[in-house]
């Protein structure tokens, strides 16, 4: 008998719990919940700060209950939440002292991110913030391709009154009243840098220029983060290295390279395409696709950070509710085929996800064969086989090499090949799972 080399993943070194956790939820929430038709209405209609007002004076979310958020995100498998302070549009969700519009100044008239904070907390969640550094309401924030007021033909008057480092001074103080008014914070997700990016103006001369570091301030507002909260994690998107990389609205086809060198990486995924709620999006993706995400995502060394978008009144929308009820089912019983796993460092078979977890690889099915699947290179390195969801045993087989096929018996497997005989019906989950025990080193010798 022998062992499978155990392949290394890669950490946050001052935040295991990251790559442990594997599963958040990310949630968009603010005015643009009122348009109900995406979190960037207001850059998609071209509205300008006063008439973007009306969501400001009728926000007043009467069914908002952070412990429901909480507990069904713990019920979807989610181990951290992380909940946007202030999106692009420039609403701060908390009781700023740096700014008059937030949610105080609504009918809602409180702060929200204090009973955010303890909901998750009370769940035995990790603490998330997002805070945009993109700000279509600050009247110091310079208009470019990316604010909603880039087709305005007064754009370069307006922007002589703009004064980038009030701006910039106003972006470190609200990030310091988040990390020094709710405790610990466990996770920051800025939103996000364009340095490069050149965007034609609507008079046809000099293009927009972008923003990124020296916009944002972002080598000193990273030491100010790292002083006052030291055990939390950072994204990449103040174009400055951060502690994971982000790929949205994708799957890498891959472990993710930074310098050439493998880094921890997190999906961020919409159910629907849309982040904040969007009422008549009906482009849902359905619960085996979301869970079919997750595993692809673990099987390469990743996280995934699935978005919900809550409705003006506070609540989860019943469409994205049941979504989340579907991945807890299937996480319920495959849990462990996912938290604390990673890579496997070996190829799957096709239609198959590989995640490794110590002495347990986890052979993550997304279409069911017909009673044998075989594994090339297993055979003497796995001492038990069974289906995760019931822990019902699957047989083992060699089949020696030269094997001839007949009318009851499948040809011989290529010398290592380990075959599992599998039940003919699918189990009746999602994605079924084999959970395969595999010797140790102890073993080996």
């Amino acid at each position: 008998m022998s062992a499978l080399p155990a392949p290394t993943q890669v950490t946050i070194e001052h935040a295991p719990w990251f790559t442990q956790d594997r599963l958040g939820m990310f949630v968009h929430w603010g005015l643009y919940s009122l348009a109900a038709r995406h979190e960037w209405v207001m850059y998609r209609e071209n509205m300008d700060v006063g008439e973007y007002r009306k969501y400001f004076e009728h926000f007043d979310p009467d069914l908002y209950d952070p412990r429901e958020w909480a507990a069904a995100a713990k019920n979807a498998g989610m181990k951290y939440v992380v909940l946007t302070t202030k999106h692009h549009d420039g609403f701060a969700l908390w009781d700023s002292a740096l700014t008059e519009y937030k949610a105080t100044n609504t009918p809602c008239g409180r702060d929200l991110l204090t009973p955010y904070v303890a909901a998750l907390r009370e769940a035995g969640l990790k603490v998330g913030f997002y805070h945009s550094v993109i700000d279509w309401h600050h009247p110091d924030f310079t208009i470019d391709g990316n604010h909603a007021a880039r087709n305005n033909p007064q754009w370069q008057e307006l922007n002589k009154t703009r004064d980038s480092a009030r701006y910039r001074e106003y972006l470190h103080g609200q990030v310091r009243e988040l990390l020094t008014n709710y405790g610990q914070i466990d996770y920051l997700f800025f939103d996000f840098s364009y340095p490069d990016e050149a965007t034609a103006n609507p008079d046809g001369g000099t293009t927009f220029r972008g923003k990124g570091a020296e916009e944002w301030g972002s080598v000193a507002l990273m030491e100010m983060i790292r002083e006052l909260q030291p055990g939390i994690i950072v994204n990449d998107r103040l174009n400055v290295p951060g502690d994971f990389v982000t790929p949205e609205q994708y799957q890498p086809a891959g472990a993710m390279l930074s310098g050439g060198k493998e880094v921890p990486w997190e999906a961020c995924q919409t159910l629907n395409g849309s982040w904040g709620y969007d009422r008549d999006n009906l482009d849902y993706k359905s619960a085996e696709q979301l869970i079919h995400m997750l595993i692809d995502g673990v099987s390469k060394g990743g996280n995934l950070l699935l978005n919900v978008g809550p409705t003006a009144r506070g609540e989860i929308d019943p469409r994205a509710s049941a979504s989340l009820a579907g991945m807890g089912e299937w996480m319920r019983l495959h849990g462990r085929s996912i938290y604390g796993a990673g890579a496997a460092g070996i190829a799957a078979p096709q239609d198959g996800r590989f995640t490794r977890r110590g002495d347990r690889l986890y052979l993550h099915l997304f279409a069911w064969p017909f009673q044998f699947i075989h594994l090339p290179g297993l055979a003497g390195k796995v001492r038990y086989a069974q289906l995760l969801n019931d822990a019902s045993e699957i047989a083992m087989l060699v089949l020696e090499p030269g094997q001839a096929a007949g009318h009851m018996t499948p040809a011989g497997q290529a010398p290592g090949t380990l075959t599992l005989k599998l039940p003919v019906q699918r189990p009746g989950v999602a994605v079924p799972v084999i959970e395969l025990f595999l010797n140790s080193e102890s073993d080996a010798s």
